[in-house]
């Protein structure tokens, strides 16, 4: 009976293998990515517990211990950045998943179907605009000389570029101007894929828009929701460099509110030629990240059980 059984289940893996081939086939590429750029260079974490030589290259540098994560810590940034890198990212997980559930709200109401993928492709259009072409549209407004701001706005210029308490409101707008479109379209996809019967059943029972909203397309949202704040949790410890270096022009006098660990990690880098330290901040970004989504998946499944990833 045993070796049927094996038979049997071999065989149902060999017609499923025969019948989602194209499944899978679609997937191998998208697999061989994961693998090439995620799986192959978790090898390069070594260098982190070494003293790190070109000449001797990864294998052969000597053991430090963990003296990279020392260097790392000692400095009296470690607290900014990492106060910043935290912060920043928990702000840009609020503003863009509200901001993102609002507009696919709006959008889905519309009546006219033109309408409705103008729309789509105007919110879209900043998330594919790289960061050196974001940098330069956020100079245009706030340049000291020629800027849209200090010239239209203000009866006295403003140097934002030397004002550091500024910077967290503009950097969260920025980024909430950039990438809103991003989640907005997966909420849109989520909405379109309601069943029409609730809505229906909703305006039956007398129920007005907003109770629609609140009743309906709210819970039918919460595990896309869910979903996509558990992958951003996962990344709370890694920022936007291009937002965070470019769009800021790399102003020395703004640090205490814009450095955040990568780009901290370039410019010691890129001055100290430091790869250990760097090795060792992304190997502290990773455990930090993956602790974090352990956390926030325990706490939605005690509230959501059925919602949590894991």
């Amino acid at each position: 009976m045993s070796n049927n059984g094996k038979e049997i289940k071999s065989g149902g893996k060999t017609e499923a293998l025969k019948r989602y081939w194209p499944l899978y086939l679609m997937f191998l590429p998208g697999a061989i990515y994961l693998f090439i750029n995620n799986y192959i260079p978790m090898g390069g974490l070594i260098v982190a517990f070494k003293s790190y030589s070109a000449k001797k290259g990864i294998w052969g540098s000597a053991w430090c211990g963990l003296d990279n994560f020392k260097f790392l810590f000692s400095t009296p940034d470690a607290w900014v950045i990492t106060r910043n890198t935290l912060l920043y990212n928990l702000a840009f997980i609020l503003t863009t998943t509200v901001v993102g559930i609002i507009f696919a709200i709006f959008i889905c109401d519309c009546i006219s179907k033109r309408a409705q993928k103008i729309y789509q492709s105007a919110i879209l259009f900043p998330y594919l605009m790289s960061s050196v072409v974001l940098g330069y549209i956020v100079y245009a407004f706030l340049s000291n000389s020629t800027g849209i701001v200090n010239n239209t706005l203000l009866s006295e210029p403003i140097n934002w570029y030397a004002t550091p308490n500024a910077w967290p409101f503009i950097l969260v707008f920025v980024n909430l101007w950039k990438g809103v479109g991003y989640g907005c379209l997966i909420y849109i996809s989520t909405i379109n894929g309601i069943d029409t019967a609730l809505y229906e059943a909703a305006t039956l029972d007398g129920a007005t828009k907003w109770q629609q909203i609140k009743n309906v397309t709210l819970p039918e949202l919460k595990p896309t929701v869910i979903t996509l704040t558990l992958m951003s949790i996962g990344r709370v410890f890694y920022s936007d460099f291009g937002l965070f270096y470019q769009v800021t022009r790399n102003s020395g006098m703004i640090y205490s509110t814009t450095n955040v660990i990568d780009t901290y990690v370039y410019r010691g880098l890129m001055e100290q030629n430091n790869v250990g330290m760097s090795a060792a901040a992304g190997f502290y970004q990773s455990i930090c990240g993956f602790i974090l989504v352990l956390l926030a998946n325990q706490i939605v499944r005690k509230i959501s059980s059925e919602n949590a990833l894991l």
